[in-house]
Order: structure tokens, then sequence, then C-alpha cells
């Protein structure tokens, strides 16, 4: 009987961990804001600020990232990229006043950038097209599952230990370093470069690759990415998904707090409430979409959970608006947050659908889209509440957006790639 290999978990392995040291390094901000503040003399918009540098700086460097690691393979890309984010991680904790935090989140950002598409391209060249969205589900069950954790570790490493925040990120910055070497020296950009993957395995990830247009270069390239209607609907579709992670991970605990006056030792719990769900409907999106698309198709199997996730959401945001009681309101936003996460497999699968050899690029515009919206909610949020005490306006925006997102879904078609043989345009070798 041949050998079979199945180095290709080995690669989901790696992604998955990676994917849960991303979630940690940004989600422990969020729960040490108020002594960041406090230390710093920051004011609630400050801060806001703060948080959007990480998502501006993320926005601006995710595609030229991308573009990279899809001409020059995610192995070096995604090394440069965690050695990056650890190295300034570590160096948020020396922040002495609101310009240097200011100045180390954003190059944070930039040097985090790119690396969700990164994996998108290692899950492209690794898995059989039957594995994607379940695969995909377990990663982002890995992450969530990360910034799930975050909140209650944080809270008890500030309260029980008495480390503080400075201590802390040094702490989780330093992870990132160990990552780096053992996937340097472990991954090749191409199953057919590893001499761990059997001629099996290798058949089985191959047989059902497909292979798309000559690489389009200069205008036609950026032309018909930002101009293929699956684009554009995809984009417009992932902002609700990312303002959701990102109010989460920054605001979600001192809302808590002020809006509901939940107790100092409920917040971490209660903030970790919505990852901690969306741990569960992540790896669960991702079954059902292969599940519906095995027995109705590849357009419903992307579809369906994603609108069910987004129309669910709608209602558990406007939920959380009416609720009167701080753990009412704490479950109804992990509920809108975990119903939200059942698109994100199917959404990053519709990348690998519709990108093929530019899934890199792909899902760098979309989750660039997803950031702008990162960038804003933020200091919306703060505004709203400085100006008019009002933490309810943002809430009630998010649930529209959810509308929008679950629409948007209907006219997305994960069996059309944006790059199809036969595209106009100029076609070169890369």
């Amino acid at each position: 009987m041949p050998f079979f290999s199945k180095t290709r978990y080995i690669v989901v392995f790696f992604m998955v961990t990676l994917a849960m040291v991303t979630y940690l390094d940004r989600a422990c901000i969020g729960v040490m804001s108020e002594a960041i503040q406090r230390d710093l003399g920051l004011t609630k918009s400050q801060m806001g600020y703060v948080f959007a540098a990480f998502s501006l700086a993320y926005a601006g460097f995710e595609i030229p990232t991308a573009w990279w690691a899809d001409r020059h393979g995610a192995r070096t890309v995604l090394t440069r990229i965690v050695l990056w984010w650890s190295v300034f991680t570590m160096a948020t904790a020396g922040a002495f006043n609101y310009t240097s935090i200011l100045v180390t989140r954003f190059m944070f950002g930039a040097g985090e950038a790119g690396a969700w598409p990164c994996m998108a391209r290692v899950f492209s060249r690794w898995l059989p097209h039957r594995e994607r969205g379940t695969i995909k589900g377990i990663f982002f069950a890995g992450a969530y599952a990360s910034g799930s954790v975050t909140p209650v570790l944080v809270v008890h490493l500030m309260n029980d230990w008495h480390l503080s925040w400075r201590t802390i990120l040094v702490g989780f910055g330093s992870i990132g370093f160990v990552w780096a070497y053992l996937f340097y020296r472990w991954f090749r950009d191409e199953p057919t470069e590893h001499p761990a993957v059997s001629e099996e395995e290798r058949d089985l990830i191959l047989a059902d690759r497909q292979v798309d247009a000559q690489l389009l270069r200069g205008w036609p390239y950026w032309s018909r990415l930002l101009s293929q209607r699956n684009m554009i609907l995809l984009c417009l579709m992932y902002v609700p998904n990312a303002v959701t992670f990102y109010f989460c991970i920054t605001w979600l605990p001192t809302y808590l707090k002020e809006h509901h006056h939940a107790e100092k030792s409920e917040i971490g719990f209660l903030a970790a409430l919505p990852l901690f769900l969306s741990v569960g409907t992540q790896f669960l999106g991702g079954w059902l979409s292969d599940w519906i698309a095995a027995r109705y198709g590849l357009a419903a199997g992307r579809r369906v959970p994603a609108m069910l996730g987004y129309s669910l959401a709608a209602v558990f945001v406007v939920m959380t608006v009416y609720s009167t009681e701080p753990r009412m309101a704490a479950l109804f936003i992990a509920l809108a947050a975990a119903s939200c996460m059942l698109s994100t497999a199917p959404a990053w699968g519709t990348v690998l659908d519709i990108g093929r050899e530019h899934s890199a690029v792909v899902g760098a515009t979309m989750n660039t889209a997803g950031q702008i919206g990162a960038v804003i909610s933020p200091i919306l949020v703060a505004k709203s509440v400085e100006w008019f005490n009002d933490w309810n306006f943002p809430l009630l925006l998010l649930s529209g957006l959810f509308g929008i997102g679950a629409v948007c879904w209907l006219f997305i078609d994960p069996r059309r790639a944006v790059f199809e043989s036969g595209a106009e345009g100029e076609r070169t070798n890369s």
C-alpha cells in the first residue's frame, strides 16, 4: 500500500497557531486601554486614534504586502511579517506619551498587514478544494479561541500577578520569534517542493487546482481587480465583519463598564464572551459551507451560512441596544458577534475560489475594505460618547451594515474567478 502523507495538516497547524498569535497581540490592548490611558494621560478620543492607527496602517500596507507574496511566495513574506509585528508589539511597551504610542501602533499595523492574505495564499497552494471551507473554519476558530482567552488572561496577569501592561506586551511579543524560526526552517511555498509530501498527497492537492490566465501587469491588473463585481461586493460585505471584531477587542470592555456599569471583576469574562462564542460559529460556518456546497453547489455553500449569520447579527445588535443589564447586553453583543462570524470562513473560502493564483491580493483587497471600517469605527464610537454621551448610535449603524452585507451575499458568485482565462488586457508570464 503506498504511503499517503498528510503534510498539509502540519501546514494548517502552522497557520492556526499564527492566527492565534496575531489575535493574542491584537486583542490584549482593549483590556489594557484603561491602564494605558491613565499612565500616558490620554483622553478617550486619543485612545480611539491609537486603536485606529493600527487599522490605518494595516489597511494601507495590506495590498502591497499581499502582492509581494503572490509573486515571491508566502514563506519569506510571512516570516518578515511575524518578526516585524513582534518587534513593535514589544516596542509598544516603551511608549511614553501620545505620539510615541501612535507611532508604535501604526508601525505594528504596518508590520502585521498582509498576514491573513498570505495565509490565504498558503491555503490556496496546499489545500484540496473540498477541504477549504472546513479548514478555514478550524483556522478562524483557533484565532478566536486565542482572542477569547486573551481578555481573561490579561485581567488575570494584571490583577492577580500584578504585571504591568508593559511587561505583558513584552511577553506576548516574544512568542512570534519562536514561531518565525520554526516556520521558516520547515515550510515550503509549494507542496511539490516539500520532501515530506508523498506523491499521493501531491496529486490530491494538485488535482483540482484551477489555473488562471497569465498574470496581468500594471493598470490592466488593478483595473480588473478593482472593477470586478465579486470584488466590489466582497469588499462591501466584509466591513461589518471587521468592525464587529475591532469593537470587541477595543471598546467593548469600556462600553460594558461605562454604559452598563459592569463589575470590574466581570469585565474580563464578559469582554471575552463574543470571541469565545465565535470559536464554535467560525468552525460551524466553514463546515456548513462545505456541507451545503457538496449537496447544492458552491454558490449556495458560500452564501447561505453568511446570509444567515449577518441576518441574525443585525437582530442581536438591536437587542443589545435595548438591554438594560450588563450581563444581558454582553450576551446579546456576544450572540451578534458569533452570528456574524458564520460568514468569515465562507468569505475567505470565496477568496480562494475567485482568487486562485491571486488569492493573497484578492484577500488583501477584501480585508483592506474591512480595515477602512475598522479605522473609522473606534473614532466614531469615541466621538459619539464624548459629544453625545451615546453608545447606541454606533451599534445601530452596525446593525444596518449587517443588513447591507446580507444583501451583498445574494449577488456574490464564488464560481467566477477575478482573473478568468480570456480576461481582457495584456498578459505576460511572471
